[in-house]
């Protein structure tokens, strides 16, 4: 995307991290704009990036040749209904990371069908190691496709799904599960406290775990069923941890409650694409 000019609706905490991302993989920041009513997240990106910035979306909105909406979906219909002129005329990529939007919702707001990408960030993205789920309506050619993935992976990883609906499910794996792990890591620190460590021990270990599991099982080729098998040996610490959660269904409620997300998310997008 040297040649071609990128475009965000919305200065927050997203877009910043793509513009610091895209920057540091070699693009310009003279190739960018973004746009944000406040005055304060304005100067900011410029002091910070070097960016060109405007507080009106349509001035971003007609020079873009690639469009990122970053705007909270609450808001959504009303920035896309202001650029929707600029957009019939340039008929830029769309690609929208709002939560819980639906292509159909964007087109109807914007009158008229566009090349359109829907995206699940989530918050990781922030210190670059984002996952985001992706989809694009068949007006999205090849080249595009490639050019967006381009853009997220500033951020992390960037997978394709194949149906829009899949989404939701990306939104209650990857976008919801910061907070699962959040969730385990604040129980083993509170165990850990419980069982005479100090609170900046018990902080430091249990999140330097976290960080060596995970990287441990990117960077092997077994199955996660296999890794815990390895570190599970008979009669043990582990087994004796492992088992305490298989007798009280750890694995059930963790999947049921995904499922609950997934359900959520279905719930959302119906009603923030009213």
């Amino acid at each position: 995307m040297t040649d071609q000019r990128l475009g965000l609706i919305g200065g927050g905490n997203m877009a910043r991290s793509l513009v610091g991302g895209l920057i540091k993989s070699g693009i310009a920041p003279e190739s960018m704009i973004v746009s944000d009513p406040d005055d304060s997240i304005r100067r900011a990106l410029v002091e910070d990036f070097s960016i060109q910035t405007c507080a009106d979306n349509t001035d971003a909105a007609r020079v873009a040749d690639i469009l990122v909406l970053a705007v909270k979906p609450q808001v959504m219909r009303c920035a896309v209904e202001d650029i929707a002129e600029s957009l019939l005329q340039r008929q830029p990529l769309v690609v929208s990371i709002a939560a819980g939007i639906p292509i159909a919702s964007i087109e109807s707001w914007a009158g008229s069908p566009l090349a359109l990408i829907r995206v699940m960030p989530n918050t990781p993205a922030l210190t670059g190691n984002g996952a985001s789920g992706m989809y694009a309506n068949h007006r999205v050619s090849k080249s595009q496709r490639v050019q967006a993935r381009k853009i997220m992976e500033a951020i992390g990883i960037a997978v394709w799904v194949d149906e829009e609906s899949l989404i939701d499910t990306v939104t209650a794996v990857s976008g919801s599960g910061p907070a699962y792990f959040f969730y385990l890591m604040d129980a083993m620190v509170k165990a850990a406290q419980e069982g005479g460590l100090n609170p900046d021990a018990s902080r430091q270990l249990t999140l330097q775990t976290a960080l060596g599991a995970a990287q441990l099982a990117l960077a092997s080729g077994e199955s996660l069923t296999e890794l815990r098998r390895r570190v599970t040996s008979p009669g043990g610490t582990t087994q004796a941890a492992v088992e305490m959660l298989d007798k009280n269904g750890c694995e059930e409620i963790l999947i049921r409650a995904v499922h609950a997300a997934r359900e959520r998310s279905v719930e959302l997008a119906k009603l923030l694409g009213e």
